[in-house]
């Protein structure tokens, strides 16, 4: 048995929690598992608002058949296309062959190319409202958040925003299903991972979908991840803001490669002098142990990135290629970075790190160092001499 989850008095949580996927898109991490969620109108026209990951479907239909009790739905809103979303909608529409399908243009181009179905679609523009019986959904395009045809659904009657994965979060509903149900400050460290390395990249549409819903009455937000907001809306809002204007505090993120310990030795040099500065919030990461995306979410967080890599096979070691590739990918902007790595015998490591600075537009910082063999007083030196020059520049930002 399954006692339905209301958003309101017709409206109904359909979601289902994942905690059995390892990765996410098959390349982050979910240690705390994931939330695919979708809503039902139960009106007199039943309408669904998104769908759930495939695997996750008998869940799903139990949710669904709780609330509608073996009537048959009528609309099904697709707000974003993606697989973990979207994944459920053929067989949804086989189990409903008179449901019709709710989207954008470039929706329904994605619902011929990913299933093949052509028939019993409406495509929807901007503004547009559609009449379940009591209640009016309104729909406004928000492209590139992250896909091209990302879209959002206000209920104008209940003022609740379905934002599709605008406003996400990785982790799953463990019990509470509304932030103010949950100690919801444990949700914003993976509210960021998730926005950094889905969204992040997308910092402008981002900023466009936020002005073109701030003339919206919004009393409740409801993501396709995470919880539903309806307390904690400004202060997500306001996050929102921050991260897609690449706003950041005052901290340093240090990420190195180490194959033997030097480099890492240099790392650890340039941490102990900025905390002798008074620069407290100090994140460290080796990069051959932690995936890039707690990484990547942190230099969202903090002004500051210093970068360190011994030379390998001429080129960065690997696992710090492929982060600051992935940094170049996200488009970070407004930073300042710091280089230093190590060598045996030809140095390549720091010149491929301060041409990714370039490449990245990145205020460098200090005087790169670069070490041959073991780390020695000079180099030592001049490792502390980098943190120094952050310290100050981040005084002076």
């Amino acid at each position: 048995m399954y006692i339905p989850v209301k958003l309101s008095e017709n409206i109904f949580y359909a979601g289902v929690n994942d905690r059995r996927t390892a990765l996410f898109e098959n390349l982050m991490p979910l240690d705390k598992g994931v939330a695919y969620n979708s809503y039902l109108i139960n009106d007199n026209l039943i309408t669904l608002i998104d769908t759930v990951e495939v695997g996750q479907i008998d869940k799903f239909l139990k949710k669904i058949d709780a609330v509608l009790k073996g009537r048959k739905i009528d609309r099904l809103v697709i707000n974003h296309m993606e697989p973990d979303h979207a994944g459920s909608v053929k067989i949804i529409a086989k189990l409903y062959p008179d449901i019709r399908l709710i989207g954008n243009k470039k929706t329904l181009e994605m619902i011929n190319g990913y299933f093949g179905i052509t028939n019993n679609l409406i495509e929807v523009k901007e503004g547009e409202t559609l009449n379940t019986g009591h209640h009016t959904l309104q729909f406004f395009m928000t492209p590139m958040v992250h896909w091209p045809e990302a879209m959002v659904t206000y209920v104008q009657e209940e003022k609740i925003l379905f934002s599709a994965d605008a406003f996400g979060s990785f982790g799953t509903l463990d019990g509470g299903i509304f932030d103010d149900e949950m100690e919801f400050a444990t949700f914003e460290d993976e509210m960021r991972r998730y926005y950094s390395n889905i969204a992040g990249k997308y910092g402008s549409p981002v900023q466009k979908a936020l002005e073109k819903l701030s003339g919206l009455d919004i009393k409740m937000i409801a993501s396709t991840h995470g919880p539903i907001l309806r307390k904690h809306i400004p202060e997500v809002l306001n996050l929102y803001n921050r991260w897609s204007r690449y706003e950041a505090g005052e901290g340093v993120v240090i990420a190195y490669a180490s194959m033997y310990g030097n480099t890492e030795e240099m790392a650890e040099t340039v941490a102990r002098k900025l905390a002798e500065e008074g620069v407290k919030a100090i994140r460290m990461y080796d990069v051959s142990k932690t995936h890039f995306s707690y990484i990547i979410s942190d230099i969202f967080r903090y002004r500051s990135v210093i970068l360190g890599s011994p030379t390998y096979n001429n080129e960065l070691h690997p696992n710090m290629e492929a982060l600051v590739t992935k940094l170049l990918h996200t488009g970070i902007k407004n930073r300042y970075i710091g280089v230093f790595g190590s060598c045996t015998w030809a140095g390549a490591a720091v010149k491929k790190l301060n041409e990714f600075a370039s490449a990245i537009n990145w205020e460098q910082v200090g005087i790169p160092v670069e070490e041959k063999q073991a780390l020695k007083e000079e180099k030592y030196l001049a490792c502390r001499e980098l943190a120094l020059a952050m310290a100050k520049r981040l005084k002076n930002c």
